[in-house]
Order: C-alpha cells, then structure tokens, then sequence
C-alpha cells in the first residue's frame, strides 16, 4: 500500500491575512468518524464533494497518514446527514507568503471567532517563513482539529482560564 503523507503546521492568525489573499471558499464538513485513531471526513469544498480518510497523528501532531478522493457533491451533502453531530462551516483564504501557500480558515457558526492557518510541508523539518499576521503556534494541539470543533466548539470555551 502506498503511504500518503500528511505534513502540516498549524498557527492562530493575529492580524490582517485578508488583503494578501487571492482565493477564498466556503467549506462544510462533518465527519462520520473522529476517534484519536482515525478520522473519516465528508466535505464540501466550494461545488465539489470529498471523502477524507486521516490516520492518528505522528510527530507532535505534525503528520499522520491521509488519503482523499472526490465524490459527487450531491453525495457528499447526503453523506452529510449522516456525520456525528456537529457540522464545521468556515471559509477558506489562500495566502502566498514568499513561495509557501497558507491556508487561513475563518470559522462561523459554532465557532465564530477562531481564525486559523495551515501550512503544508514536503519534510518536518522544512524551513519557511513566517507572515506578520501569523500567531502562536497549536501544531498538535487536539482542541485545534476541526474533528474536537464539532464536539467542543471554540465558543464554548473558557478564554479566562489559563492554558
């Protein structure tokens, strides 16, 4: 079996992103399974559906087995009624900063307010620079998985207390 591997890192954002973006979606999700092990992911990404299959995370969170096909979109919102509880609906800006692509979700919803950025790498260790607008880093961090956003969302969460 081929191994896909996924290698990101996570920050909150903590300033102005917007006017450096050049592309934003909106993406719905839910997920039919979200155990540490393993997470089964139903998306839509704009006007096209995905099925997402995410092994348990590796490296402090910073990579773990992926695998990802597309389906019909009209599956994928059947597919969606039969997720757990808990829908995530955010859209997606894409953000080039000196040849890297970030990808910033901006939550709605349940978890209005949380801004988030992504970076994917080709190595754990690859060196990249980091924007202003990119704030402390939540690389495996549980509560930052869009699968703990569905169950605790980030507007349920005590912001006074400390971390």
């Amino acid at each position: 079996m081929a191994e896909f591997q996924e290698i990101e890192r996570k920050y909150l954002v903590a300033g102005d992103f917007r006017s450096y973006s050049y592309s934003s979606q909106r993406i719905v999700q839910g997920y039919m399974c979200s155990d540490s092990k393993r997470t089964v992911r139903i998306r839509i990404y704009g006007d096209k559906g995905y099925l997402t299959i995410k092994g348990k995370s590796k490296d402090g969170g910073l990579s773990r087995f992926e695998w990802e096909k597309e389906i019909p979109v009209d599956e994928a919102e059947a597919l969606l009624h039969l997720c757990e509880p808990g829908i995530i609906d955010k859209v997606r800006y894409l953000v080039e900063y000196e040849g890297h692509v970030f990808e910033v979700d901006e939550f709605h919803g349940e978890n209005e307010g949380l801004l988030m950025a992504e970076i994917e790498l080709s190595s754990p260790d690859e060196e990249f620079s980091r924007p202003d607008w990119l704030g402390k880093e939540v690389t495996g961090d549980r509560r930052y998985y869009n699968s703990y956003l569905t169950r605790y969302p980030f507007r349920t969460w005590d912001m006074t207390a400390s971390e």
